[in-house]
């Protein structure tokens, strides 16, 4: 059983999120979900709510939890959607909430972390911030999801973003359409 943890920051597109808790909620992984306290405003605003999913719900300010340590076994994080703010500590190792420790500590222990920007357009600063990302071992999956599938619905097209997170991590699903299936 995979350990995954999720955390979702203050950036538009918090259906991104619910859409991976729904299809985590399918397979037997174990979630750690911490949300930040803009992201729970914008999850109002977007009218998401990230509640009632089987999982242990984390506090943004308590760097004294299980995951904020590199001995606290995970197998990978993803930060969804992950605002610019949030980037940017974890592309410069600042780390002053448990989203951006858990982070530090995916990259620190060389576990897979992956970062799903939501920002357009980007500027220099986001860019350099992605590319240090990258380069200390995080993956940038921008939340652009194909329209070859021919959405009919958001959640339809947030599936397509999920999916593909679900693909870095290994983990089997359902959700989605590949290309050329």
């Amino acid at each position: 059983m995979k350990r995954i943890v999720v955390g979702v920051t203050g950036a538009s597109g918090i259906l991104y999120a619910k859409r991976l808790l729904e299809a985590l909620k399918q397979t037997k992984a174990e979630v750690f979900l911490i949300i930040s306290d803009t992201a729970r405003t914008v999850a109002k605003l977007e009218e998401v709510d990230l509640s009632g999913y089987p999982v242990h719900y984390e506090e943004n300010f308590d760097l004294e939890a299980g995951i904020a340590s590199g001995s606290f076994q995970f197998d990978a994080m993803v930060i969804v959607p992950c605002s610019m703010k949030s980037l940017a500590q974890i592309a410069n190792g600042y780390s002053t909430t448990l989203i951006a420790r858990a982070a530090d500590v995916c990259l620190k222990e060389r576990r897979p972390l992956i970062l799903v920007p939501r920002e357009t357009p980007y500027s220099r600063v986001h860019l350099v911030n992605m590319l240090a990302a990258h380069d200390a071992g995080a993956l940038i999956l921008p939340a652009s999801p194909p329209l070859y599938t021919h959405p009919n619905t958001l959640d339809e097209l947030a599936d397509m973003i999920a999916a593909r997170i679900l693909d870095h991590f290994g983990i089997e699903h359902t959700i989605g359409t590949r290309w050329k299936e």
